[in-house]
């Protein structure tokens, strides 16, 4: 039997990006690494992993801004208000969706915080999430 799934909508501040993605997020974690900080402004991103052909640009294609290598691993933000939508993983394969850009409520939730060993100093994890200096090893 076929795998199904709702369809979420997402967008950024302004509303000239939206997507539709699948509902079937295989991973979620909060990053903490200095990169995920400095582009969200924030001491982690919350991200949702899924296989890149789950998530469909509905609307403002052309204002997508690609910060990185377009045909590898690089982000996409906004042109107008600088949001980041979410970010090209693992060769290319896959999305991880800035969850904050959710506009409905996804199945999943994070499972741990990666990279802790970079963490912002001033911001301290309360929650009972495992905690992995890096990336969890397989």
């Amino acid at each position: 039997m076929p795998e199904t799934s709702s369809v979420l909508t997402g967008k950024c501040m302004c509303g000239a990006v939206e997507y539709a993605v699948d509902d079937a997020f295989e991973y979620s974690m909060n990053c903490h690494c200095s990169n995920c900080s400095r582009t969200t402004g924030s001491a982690f991103k919350p991200f949702a992993g899924i296989r890149r052909e789950r998530l469909r640009v509905v609307k403002g294609d052309g204002a997508a801004l690609i910060y990185g290598d377009g045909d590898a691993a690089h982000d996409v933000h906004c042109s107008t208000c600088g949001s980041l939508v979410y970010s090209v993983v693992r060769e290319g394969a896959y999305v991880h969706v800035a969850m904050g850009t959710l506009v409905d409520a996804p199945t999943i939730r994070p499972s741990g915080h990666i990279f802790v060993g970079s963490k912002a100093p001033w911001y301290e994890i309360t929650d009972g999430l495992p905690q992995y200096r890096e990336f969890p090893q397989d």
